[in-house]
């Protein structure tokens, strides 16, 4: 044995023997040498107690913990180190529309350096400074800051939902089971180990009660491995360890407590946590869908320009180095018109805007991109307790073989008395056998009941079901005659085998042991063959059985859950002498979860209860309201089919008189009449969790996306399966939430309901701020385009001049994608769900975000706000068509100035008016017109925004504009006005073409 292990002068724990700073170097010595240089495995469980200096039946002390978590560090593994600041905020350049402009800004620059290089001796040369030139790469380094400010905040979102996901443990601390951070965690704690939970760093078990953890993810070996916690004799291989847990693998089966003995990188898995560090965000579908439509806008002006500056060379020709200078500024102007700045950032925020939008209403989404799915949700598989109903289990029925007690009382408050249905006394006979239904029920239990922080408040610790067993004891007082039992072995529950099993020994009667069982009543009746009844214990007969049995539909069909006891006197007070017992070579005994068959027979009928958990009263609402929207609620529950039934009507999930499914019923159908029963069937009750995976594929086989709740480790399969796992927050274990896309905090339908309305809400508004950007950057290209091709006949080329005259600026179109563009497109993504957004058919994820309606709205839209910004510069030119304005004394070059400004102005106010139009494909733009105040607020900014560029002196030789007189205005807001009444002409014919 090393001694670096059990030494206990090692740790120098006398006060006065050291000084405190020595004291303490030495103790975490040792420790540090227990975590890194020996196997805890070959010492025994109070060796490393004693070497980690804790006492395995309190734990730590929350001070002691706090200071060892600084001497130790976090409980997690090294991360890959952050990305510098400097470097996220380049990341913002890194994008094939910024490559583009930043190719404009460079032909721009190449532009004016001719120009000035072939400027006639003595002349100005055009521009003083490459203004163009300056303000792209202003505006490109002001959206870079911009977008790593919202980025920023996307990412803070995402980082506090992960914290509200963070995992969390049992652990021994202060003499009482708390459950706090996984992070916390540090060497010397007391895990406290049940089914379905994380192992959170490596221990040395000192308990176990059936233990089996799947170490697949360290070891490679498929099969869950039993755990004992029994000193090894000499060094094995990781996987043979049988008594130690080690960091990230899982419980499937029993209990039992451990030892950390190491944390963070110093546990297996953080030896090899290099591997876990090269993984990279998936680029979700949304985000390849923006990625090919920037792609495809950047190959659509590419050719464009391209077009447009053959034409111009054979119709025209380039006669000199002017025309060329004009032609590379036309490409410029074409570049910037048609990329949509800032729309990858716009979308991360409002994506992220949305999902801390859900966790305010309980619904954590662990993904950005699980929205785009949540939307399309077409089956809601739901289990029935806790989440279609409140999860206070009460119970309320007490049945034995003599009669039938009722309890009063409600929740966890163990507040109540025993009292007959008739009102009368009850009988002593009836009482006893009442006492020894509650008290196998409360041993065979791993639930805990336990004084909130307020005197009079009730916490409770495991499973409802089983804690509600602890209060029902209590109020009858049958735990106080059942006190001296001691649990020495378990045979746990499971879903397949619907019981639970454990072996008391009797401190009062030389040790002996009795078995305790509890479970399904029709399940555990099978392994019974006597009753308990008038305070003896008799065969069991073919009578007492369907009396029992009638008695289960009976409260079946009120709603109760059903629990049924039994006991076994053992009569020896050695496991190894039990008949049919199987040990090892060391005569100890084999692991007693796999021996159920010989513990698990001949045992006594007590009775049963029957437990009451009512339907939420909000749920069925929202069922109501899934229905409207085609969304299909399944339940899915392991009660008894007349109790799923009866909750399933109750709630709306289906008729009066609807039939449930049972768990065997599905086993016996092949893939064909599974399918068929999937389609038409909304109720299974009596299933196990491999069942819950056969539904969803079969749901899934059919073309839904299909949603599954789970709380328990066998779940996770089913969840993670599903396109949108959910997982309970409250009861769910750890596996099960790792699993999940989705954590319920409140384990509440309703709120999977309002998760669903919200990521509805959230695509809608994705598609109402894409259809504005796209339709405005449209109406740029159209701008230029057709403002290059009929340049001539609008009056916007001088007739005395040669080469191409761009109607905007770049510098221009910039200004107006990046400042007045922005904000009403973040606005847009935090509109308010509209009314009917829950009364239309799932979106199949198929379908394409920009759909051929779509495009026809962005086309029409952009075309008109090209032709109003071309009549507006019109009105302001000589020979133009609707005004032939003669060249006054400042000439053509300033009529174009001022006509240029008049076009930006428009523009700008055609994009605000058609913010206002593109909040629905269908309703009319003055329905909720002021509901959105962000959005107004928004307009406003970019109004401001606009008279700044116009009366500012210095803006104005940035960005060649003038000061408009007040006429002038009139006619650009009147211009502009026409984008929104032709966007409500269009919607009138849609909305009556959809009625026919």
């Amino acid at each position: 044995m090393d001694d670096r292990i059990i030494d206990p002068s090692a740790l120098n724990r006398e006060p006065h023997v050291e000084p405190a700073d020595a004291e303490e170097s030495k103790e975490v010595k040792a420790q540090e040498a227990l975590l890194h240089d020996v196997d805890p495995s070959l010492a025994s469980a109070d060796e490393v107690a004693e070497a980690l200096n804790v006492d395995t039946h309190t734990g730590l002390s929350s001070e002691e913990a706090k200071r060892r978590l600084e001497k130790f560090g976090a409980n997690e593994l090294a991360s890959a180190p952050p990305v510098p600041k400097w470097k996220k905020f380049l990341q913002q350049f890194q994008d094939p529309l910024v490559y583009l402009l930043l190719a404009a800004t460079a032909i721009s620059l190449v532009a004016w350096i001719i120009e000035k290089v072939n400027a006639a001796p003595g002349a100005e040369g055009g521009e003083a400074l490459p203004f163009d030139a300056i303000v792209i790469v202003l505006i490109l380094i002001v959206n870079a800051v911009l977008g790593y400010v919202q980025e920023a905040k996307a990412d803070e979102a995402v980082n506090a939902l992960s914290e509200m996901t963070a995992p969390t443990s049992n652990v021994l601390r202060n003499g009482r089971v708390e459950r706090i951070a996984t992070t916390d965690i540090v060497p010397g704690d007391v895990l406290v180990l049940g089914e379905g939970d994380t192992v959170p760093a490596d221990g040395r078990l000192f308990a176990a009660a059936s233990l089996r953890i799947a170490e697949a993810s360290l070891t490679g070996e498929s099969v869950p491995v039993g755990k004992k916690p029994e000193t090894l004799e000499k060094a094995k291989a990781l996987g043979d360890r049988s008594n130690m847990v080690f960091n990230g693998t899982s419980v499937t089966q029993g209990t039992g407590r451990a030892i950390v003995t190491g944390t963070g990188m110093n546990t297996q898995v953080g030896k090899i946590a290099d591997l876990l560090q090269s993984t990279e965000d998936d680029t979700t579908p949304l985000q390849k869908e923006m990625n090919h439509v920037s792609k495809i806008l950047g190959i659509a002006v590419c050719i464009i320009a391209v077009v447009v500056l053959v034409a111009l060379a054979v119709l025209e020709g380039f006669h000199s180095v002017h025309d060329v200078i004009d032609s590379l500024l036309l490409a410029v102007s074409l570049a910037v018109a048609a990329v949509p700045e800032g729309l990858a950032t716009i979308l991360t925020v409002v994506l992220a805007l949305g999902v801390q939008r859900m966790a305010a209403h309980h619904a954590i989404v662990k993904k950005l991109h699980s929205v785009e799915t949540l939307g399309s949700a077409s089956v809601i598989c739901s289990d029935k307790t806790g989440t279609l109903t409140r999860n206070e289990m009460t119970v309320e029925r007490v049945v034995v073989p003599s009669g039938e007690v009722e309890l009063t009382g409600t929740g966890y408050a163990p507040e109540g008395d025993m009292v007959s249905l008739n009102g009368d006394a009850v009988p002593e006979n009836i009482a006893q056998e009442v006492y020894a239904t509650l008290g196998a029920g409360t041993l065979a239990n791993d639930g805990e009941l336990r004084e909130g922080p307020k005197p009079g408040t009730w916490e409770i610790v495991g499973d409802p079901t089983e804690v509600s067993l602890v209060v029902a004891a209590r109020k009858t007082h049958a735990d106080k005659r059942f006190h001296h039992f001691t649990r020495v072995a378990e045979i746990p529950f499971t879903s397949e085998r619907k019981r639970m099993s454990v072996i008391t020994k009797n401190d009062t009667d030389s040790g002996k042991l009795t078995v305790f069982a509890k479970g399904a009543p029709d399940v555990l009746l099978s392994y019974c063959d006597r009753i308990f009844v008038n305070g003896a214990v008799r065969k069991l007969t073919e009578g007492d059985r369907q009396d029992i049995l009638k008695k289960v539909e009976e409260l079946s069909r009120e709603a109760y859950r059903t629990l049924g006891e039994a006991y076994r006197p053992l009569e020896t007070a050695s496991l190894s002498e039990v008949p049919g017992i199987r040990t090892n070579a060391a005569g100890d005994v084999s692991d007693i979860s796999e021996q159920a068959d010989v513990i698990e027979h001949q045992l006594v009928w007590t009775g049963m209860v029957g437990i009451i958990d009512p339907p939420r009263v909000e749920v069925r609402d929202a069922v109501a309201e899934a229905h409207r929207a085609g969304v299909r609620t399944v339940m899915i529950t392991g009660d008894h089919p007349l109790t799923a039934a009866r909750i399933a009507s109750d709630l709306g999930i289906i008729e009066q008189g609807g039939k449930a499914l049972t768990g065997d019923e599905l086993d016996s159908m092949d893939e064909k009449q599974l399918d068929k029963a999937t389609s038409e069937v909304s109720v299974y009750a009596r299933v196990a969790p491999e069942h819950k995976l056969k539904i969803v594929e079969s749901l899934q086989r059919q073309g839904n996306i299909a949603a599954m709740t789970g709380d328990g480790v066998n779940d996770a399969p089913a969840v993670k399966a599903a396109d949108i796992g959910v997982a309970m927050g409250i009861t769910g274990t750890e596996v099960t939430k790792q699993s999940a896309k989705m954590i319920l905090a409140d384990d509440n339908f309703s709120t999977i309901v309002a998760a669903v309305r919200e990521g509805r809400g959230i695509f809608d508004n994705i598609r109402k701020f894409l259809r504005y950007l796209l339709s405005s950057n449209v109406g740029e290209v159209f701008t230029v385009f057709l403002g290059v091709v009929l340049a001539g006949f609008l009056g916007i080329k001088n007739p005395d001049s040669v080469g191409v005259t761009v109607p905007l600026l770049a510098t221009q179109l910039l200004w107006i994608n990046l400042l007045t563009d922005a904000a009403p497109a973040l606005a847009m993504g935090v509109d308010p769900t509209t009314e009917d957004v829950m009364n239309r058919k799932p979106r199949k994820l198929t379908d394409r975000v920009i759909d051929g309606a779509m495009w026809g709205d962005i086309v029409y839209i952009g075309l008109i706000m090209a032709i109003v910004t071309l009549i507006g510069m019109d009105m302001h030119l000589s020979g133009g068509v609707f005004t032939d304005r003669s060249v006054d004394a400042l000439g053509h070059d300033a009529q174009m100035v001022e006509a240029r400004t008049m076009g930006f102005t428009i523009l700008v106010f055609a994009q605000l008016f058609n913010a206002i139009a593109s909040r629905s494909h269908l309703q009319s733009a003055f329905k909720g017109l002021f509901s959105n105040k962000w959005l107004w607020g928004a307009i406003a900014l970019s109004i401001v925004l606009q008279l700044l560029v116009i009366y500012v002196p210095w803006l104005n030789t940035a960005f060649g504009t003038t000061p408009l007189p007040p006429m002038a205005w009139l006619e650009c807001i009147g211009l502009a006005a026409i984008v929104l009444v032709a966007s409500e002409i269009r919607k009138i014919f849609l909305r009556m073409r959809a009625t026919h």
